[in-house]
């Protein structure tokens, strides 16, 4: 029986009409096992989980049957409370399947400690940018002490306390400048005037 012959006999085309059956029956039944395994038509929408903290969170998301995970901490954000979720993903409304992470960024329990510059003798003008620039705020009531420099900065203050170069205090804090009233005979020494 040569090639031909044999592709024209009732034999070769049975077996082609079954092999054809088998991956149209194949096909389906994997579309169908597919659509099951994938939960194809399942959708939980995700919820706020906005100024939520973890414990919250997990509570709200378990009955959901999602999970979740901390990707990063934000800068601190005084309108969230300490150790909450400010930003979501997805978002707020999505639809997704169950199991699903939601990943969370966290919002600090406070802000982080910045350290002091070199501020003593620098002029106010010099060095309030510099202090701003860094997160800090400056209080508007001065310390006035007397000294032959005006507007000199011989000091800083932080909640009463007297800072130096190197100190690390929480970012967004209010510093208190001791400047110099330029009437005084010397150098104020404040380092000596301490506490």
């Amino acid at each position: 029986m040569n090639f031909l012959t044999f592709l024209k006999s009732k034999r070769f085309l049975m077996q082609i009409a079954l092999a054809a059956v088998v991956i149209v029956v194949f096909v389906f039944l994997l579309f169908k096992w597919l659509n099951i395994s994938t939960n194809h038509d399942q959708k939980i929408e995700v919820p706020n989980l906005s100024k939520m903290v973890l414990d919250e969170v997990g509570d709200t998301l378990s009955e959901l049957d999602l999970a979740y995970k901390i990707i990063d901490s934000a800068s601190y954000n005084p309108n969230f409370p300490p150790k909450s979720v400010i930003e979501q993903s997805p978002e707020a409304g999505d639809f997704v399947k169950e199991k699903r992470k939601i990943y969370l960024t966290l919002n600090p329990s406070n802000y982080r400690n910045v350290t002091i510059p070199e501020f003593y003798g620098k002029t106010k003008r010099n060095i309030s940018p510099v202090l701003i620039a860094q997160g800090f705020r400056i209080s508007t009531d001065y310390i006035i002490v007397s000294d032959i420099a005006l507007g000199v900065v011989r000091g800083m203050k932080f909640k009463g306390k007297s800072l130096e170069k190197g100190d690390k205090i929480p970012k967004n804090s209010l510093l208190t400048l001791v400047l110099g009233d330029g009437e005084g005979t010397g150098r104020y020494n404040f380092t000596e005037q301490k506490n």
